[in-house]
């Protein structure tokens, strides 16, 4: 057997060693310095919502341990951080007032990690929508895309001259499908057309946003997307549609301008993609310089018969059944 330990690593010219986290699950300091609700705060003071009733009021301190936390990157020797920007501690109340405690914490990591020779890498989306924006209808509701590309450009005004490369959005399956569809993720909500509305309007709020970031940054950074890629094996059929619901549900309007035809006609008893405007799919095909791939694991399908008991992909029954 092989000992692997010693053998040498060749990472190809600039290759990056990083890590990653997302505000709510780090930062804590939920109610602190201006900061309002967002989905997850809600979501998860539910009872019954998430295991052991957890929450991310305190999460790892982050927020005020941002000097320490610092120090420990620079000990890991990490070359890049990928952090995400809580959206209610920069535009409380998805306002359109910028709260200068809340991008002061944002601009002491940016100057902090460059202090420490880290790469900055910003997600301006990891699934913590203001609360005030859900009670409006959230993401199935269009004008959320357009407060999203509002929200990015007063975020990169402040911020864009330092953050080598912004991403739009972490990971838009979960945000659309376990927050709108199965109800797995804040909000919560169980409606299929909903689901698809949300995929849609993520998609139009990456559109929207990738021109603002570039207009606002003065920095020439890198402009990109996150998707979480499935690769399904077993039956082909289910496969097929697996990967236009998983995957070409969001490369499919971002990089090539359009969604297929067995992705719409598959889902025609959920939805008659009315969603769509004309100039969307021009809006949200847009050029970007990296492509975020998150990817965990091969996923297993087959055909649903109609009448076994549906389940998550993650062992959990699916009470909302998209």
């Amino acid at each position: 057997m092989t000992d692997y330990r010693n053998v040498p690593l060749d990472f190809p010219r600039g290759f990056l060693i990083g890590s990653a986290t997302a505000s709510y699950q780090v930062e804590g300091a939920a109610h602190e310095d201006g900061r309002t609700p967002s989905i997850w705060d809600t979501f998860s003071h539910t009872p019954g919502r998430i295991w052991n009733n957890d929450t991310g009021d305190v999460a790892c301190d982050h927020y005020h341990r941002l000097e320490e936390d610092l120090d420990l990157m620079a000990r890991l020797g990490l070359e890049a951080y990928r952090f995400s920007i809580s959206w209610s501690r920069v535009l409380p109340g998805a306002g359109g007032v910028v709260n200068p405690a809340g991008i002061d914490f944002y601009s002491r990591l940016v100057d902090g990690l460059r202090a420490r020779g880290i790469r900055p890498i910003a997600t301006l989306y990891h699934w913590d929508l203001p609360q005030e924006l859900e009670d409006a209808g959230g993401w199935p509701n269009r004008d959320t895309a357009y407060r999203f590309a509002e929200y990015a450009a007063r975020t990169v005004e402040h911020l864009g001259d330092r953050v080598d490369t912004w991403s739009t959005l972490n990971e838009p399956w979960c945000a659309a499908y376990l927050g709108y569809g199965s109800g797995a993720h804040a909000p919560g909500r169980t409606n299929g057309a909903d689901a698809l509305a949300a995929v849609h309007h993520l998609n139009l709020a990456h559109g929207l946003a990738v021109p603002e970031i570039r207009r606002e940054a003065t920095n020439d950074p890198e402009v990109s997307v996150t998707l979480n890629f499935h690769v399904p094996r077993g039956e082909k059929e289910a496969g097929v549609l697996v990967d236009a619901l998983a995957n070409r549900a969001f490369t499919g309007p971002m990089l090539r301008g359009r969604y297929d035809d067995d992705l719409q006609e598959a889902t025609r008893s959920v939805t008659d993609w009315s969603f769509v405007k004309d100039g969307d799919l021009e809006q949200t095909k847009q050029d970007i310089d990296v492509l975020g791939v998150n990817y965990y694991s091969t996923v297993t399908v087959r055909t649903w018969d109609g009448t076994s008991e549906k389940v998550m992909n993650d062992g959990h029954k699916n009470v909302g059944g998209s």
